[in-house]
């Protein structure tokens, strides 16, 4: 697989500034307590009232601040500068906050945006210039409450979902962990490697000839794979593997798993397979570096990790915002290795 360079970081942070600051059209999921709750999005969400969806917002901040990490002198950087203190400023985290407060509102973005917030607090964590130090002291508060609905759903959670979308838990599991070690929530992230154990160390012969659902965006099968080789050590990790996706090859061969086609990429549902393309090409590329360097299904996850991230990256398009405005969260997660930390 490629990696980011600047040219291609300035296609994706120019998408995502154009993105996060488009209040409309926006798909608003709100519990109303009243009729006073009935707002327009950017009063709701005055941070992350952008890119469609709250999630899709959060996961274009964390682009803007991870290509800003990576190319802080670039000719795009001022402008990301600018939007990142306009939009994560005290008064509007605050905002942001009070709603997830707010009575009936416990399952927001839970699980799905919620992870993505705490990999947005997990690269500020990570940067210590000055700046990232002051947007991330301003979104402290939103990233604790985060960890408390993880810390508190996690234990009365009595099965994963397996779903290929927004509900997933193994996907949720993995950006949490993640964020969990960069900060040292040892609590957190314990609480985390217990329940992805209790959930899935126990699974075999995984159905991957069932994927994908017509809409799915995250492979079940993989991201579980992806979740528990941050969990289990190489050695164990490969005995696991070998039970639970025994279908692997040991050569290069990419006929097992294709690269999936959008049916219609205006059609917001549809256009999903394009992430999917992109997210099974990250978990593939985990899952073949957790394994032993003498294992030879190393070179058939690699395999398909760089032919899914050709389809996916080719999925891209700045003229539909049915993907535009979140798939460039998905290449620059991939083309920068995000998440590889911990294989």
């Amino acid at each position: 697989m490629t990696s980011l360079d600047e040219q291609t970081a300035a296609r994706f942070a120019r998408m995502a500034l154009e993105n996060v600051a488009r209040e409309y059209p926006n798909h608003i999921t709100h519990m109303l307590n009243g009729d006073a709750d009935a707002m327009t999005p950017r009063k709701l969400h005055p941070a992350f009232y952008g890119s469609y969806d709250w999630h899709s917002s959060v996961h274009s901040h964390w682009l803007l601040v991870r290509i800003l990490r990576l190319f802080p002198h670039a000719g795009f950087a001022l402008e990301i500068r600018r939007l990142l203190d306009t939009h994560l400023t005290p008064e509007k985290l605050a905002v942001e906050q009070a709603y997830f407060e707010q009575p009936h509102r416990a399952t927001f973005e839970r699980p799905y945006g919620l992870a993505w917030l705490l990999q947005l607090a997990a690269e500020l964590h990570e940067w210590h210039a000055a700046e990232a130090m002051r947007w991330r002291m301003v979104l402290a508060p939103l990233e604790k409450l985060a960890k408390a609905r993880f810390a508190e759903w996690l234990p009365r959670l009595t099965h994963p979902v397996r779903s290929g979308e927004h509900s997933q838990t193994a996907f949720a599991f993995g950006m949490t962990l993640d964020c969990a070690r960069i900060t040292g929530d040892r609590p957190l992230a314990s609480l985390v490697e217990f329940r992805s154990r209790d959930f899935y160390l126990q699974d075999m012969h995984a159905p991957l000839a069932y994927e994908p659902s017509g809409q799915d965006f995250l492979s079940p099968v993989l991201a579980e794979a992806d979740l528990i080789r941050r969990v289990l050590p190489r050695k164990d990790f490969a005995v696991w593997l070998t039970s639970f996706m025994p279908q692997i090859p040991v050569d290069d061969d990419t006929d097992w798993l294709q690269p999936v086609v959008s049916g219609d990429q205006c059609d917001g549902k549809l256009a999903h397979l394009d992430g999917l393309n992109l997210s099974r090409a990250w978990m593939c590329a985990g899952i073949a570096g957790a394994l032993p360097e003498n294992d030879g299904r190393r070179a058939a996850m690699s395999a398909i990790a760089a032919a899914h991230a050709e389809a996916g990256l080719a999925g891209i398009r700045e003229e539909r915002y049915e993907g535009s405005h979140w798939l460039p969260s998905f290449a620059v997660y991939l083309l920068t290795r995000r998440g590889m930390k911990y294989e």
